[in-house]
């Protein structure tokens, strides 16, 4: 492992200093990467309130600064906006970001859940380092936007690549059934009806493919979204024996699931504001509500 994902929104600051405590061990020069976001903002003397998006400049640089305190480090390896701001343009929350990568707060500067149209406009201003959509067999819908990024040479992070356990290969329809009422994925469709069911025909097609390469129906689920080869910026010609077994893997997953009953072309990606997180995966899936940030 050589990066960690987190927020600051996530347990409204708590997880920052939980990856603070885990670094603590390690000198900057053998610690982790640290990647973290910005732009949800949570009332202290009301942490049961919904975090409200934000894009105001003289937040934002607030924010670098509380996270930069409880991650307990001079500089952010990765800042990324979590979601669009509520109010503020595009390009006006993104000349921020890329002044605080200039000031060396941070080291590089990316949008999260964001579109191609808010690509385009944040591009403008200046190089987007990268974009961290949700991805995955089921949830193809952020296509667009990674062809983008190959196009612009900008890095791609996705998130739920399982589908927020969907395809782990250990979900069953009992499991859905008795998902407690206060977790997110009983009332969401994927997880539901005739959506479900076609899902889990889906993982179900996957079971000889991991067979067939000795891996797990996850190991392939994840293989598939690394096989595009999405450039990240900088990064070697993939041509490694372990991306080749992904390119073979994923391609037998192609195949698979282009022949398997038919999942959403666009599975929802959240309603209206979202790294891997229950296992870092899929806690972006709904609103945030601040207690139960994964």
């Amino acid at each position: 492992m050589n990066w960690i994902d987190t927020a600051a929104v996530y347990g409204l600051g708590h997880s920052e200093k939980v990856v603070a405590r885990a670094l603590a061990p390690y000198g900057d020069a053998d610690r982790p990467y640290v990647f973290t976001k910005c732009g949800l903002v949570w009332d202290e003397n009301d942490r049961g309130v919904e975090p409200r998006r934000s894009g105001d400049p003289a937040s934002l640089r607030r924010e670098v600064e509380a996270s930069l305190r409880r991650l307990g480090t001079e500089r952010i390896d990765l800042y990324q906006m979590h979601w669009p701001a509520a109010a503020e343009p595009v390009a006006e929350y993104w000349r921020v970001l890329l002044d605080l990568k200039a000031e060396g707060k941070v080291r590089a500067v990316g949008l999260s859940n964001h579109d191609r149209a808010q690509l385009d406009a944040a591009e403008a201003v200046g190089h987007v380092d990268s974009l961290q959509p949700p991805f995955s067999l089921i949830n193809r819908a952020a296509t667009d936007e990674i062809g983008w990024c190959h196009a612009h040479h900008t890095g791609v992070i996705v998130y739920s690549p399982m589908q927020s356990g969907l395809l782990t290969g250990a979900f069953t329809a009992q499991r859905a059934v008795a998902l407690p009422a206060d977790d997110w994925r009983s009332r969401d469709a994927e997880f539901t009806g005739e959506q479900l069911h076609r899902n889990l025909a889906l993982v179900d097609a996957l079971r000889p493919v991991a067979d067939r390469h000795n891996s797990t129906v996850a190991s392939i689920a994840v293989a598939w979204c690394l096989a595009g080869a999405w450039p990240t910026r900088g990064s070697p010609p993939r041509s490694s024996a372990l991306a080749a077994r992904a390119r073979s893997t994923a391609g037998s997953a192609r195949r698979t699931s282009n022949s398997a009953p038919p999942t959403s072309p666009t599975s929802p990606t959240r309603s209206t504001a979202p790294a891997p997180d229950t296992e870092t995966e899929g806690g972006d899936h709904e609103p945030p509500r601040a207690p139960s940030w994964p």
